[in-house]
């Protein structure tokens, strides 16, 4: 696992005008990942900007440090979240997760649209620290789909999927807290990520001189 990352907080800084921060939020197995791929498949100028979130959780075989998660130890996790270094930080299905702020405050303040993948309880923080952020949930067509394909994937532990079973429930509940849903149709990725962008590019045009502060 790696070491910590980025420094200790300064004062906050302007984000450029017009830059979106997305939070995509959603129960484990809705297909947010998928999503995050086909968004990035797609021609844009300039690109969005994928915060990658740092986690005390173990790698899983297909994934790449750095690139779908900064996989830290406990320590190194806590010495950065000390330091200042995370925006929000929340323990998930028994492990740390946290954004790393420097990496949002760089990208924003050079214009591009930030895509920050979190669960509910982060996205609460964010939207406490930065009230102009976009809050987008993704919803499953059914429970039942949703529980298929958390099977499906065969990547948890039968004790893990239970948890993971009974964590989805709860975050469905919270979907009112955020600015859009969004249903994620089996099969229909493609139409999910078409109609996030539409939702990004309304509140880039409803607030075109909004600068946000980090």
């Amino acid at each position: 696992m790696t070491g910590g990352r980025g420094a200790d907080v300064g004062e906050p800084v302007l984000g450029a005008p017009g830059a979106v921060l997305v939070i995509l939020s959603g129960p484990s197995g809705v297909g947010k990942d998928t999503i995050i791929d086909a968004l990035q498949a797609r021609e844009r100028d300039p690109d969005y900007h994928y915060v990658v979130t740092c986690t005390t959780r173990a790698p899983r075989p297909d994934e790449v440090d750095g690139v779908d998660y900064h996989f830290l130890s406990p320590e190194a996790f806590a010495d950065l979240r000390d330091r200042g270094g995370l925006l929000e930080w929340a323990e998930v299905h028994g492990n740390w997760y946290g954004t790393p702020r420097q990496d949002l405050r760089d990208a924003l303040a050079v214009g591009h649209d930030v895509i920050l993948k979190i669960d509910v309880q982060g996205a609460q923080k964010v939207k406490e620290a930065i009230p102009d952020a976009l809050l987008v949930f993704v919803v499953p067509p059914s429970l039942e789909a949703l529980f298929g394909r958390l099977r499906a994937r065969a990547t948890e532990s039968a004790d893990e999927l239970e948890l993971r079973q009974r964590n989805a429930a709860i975050e469905l509940a919270r979907q009112g807290d955020y600015d859009h849903v969004v249903v994620n149709e089996t099969g229909q990725v493609e139409r999910t990520a078409a109609r996030i962008e539409q939702i990004i590019a309304a509140q880039k045009a409803a607030t075109p001189d909004r600068r946000l502060r980090i």
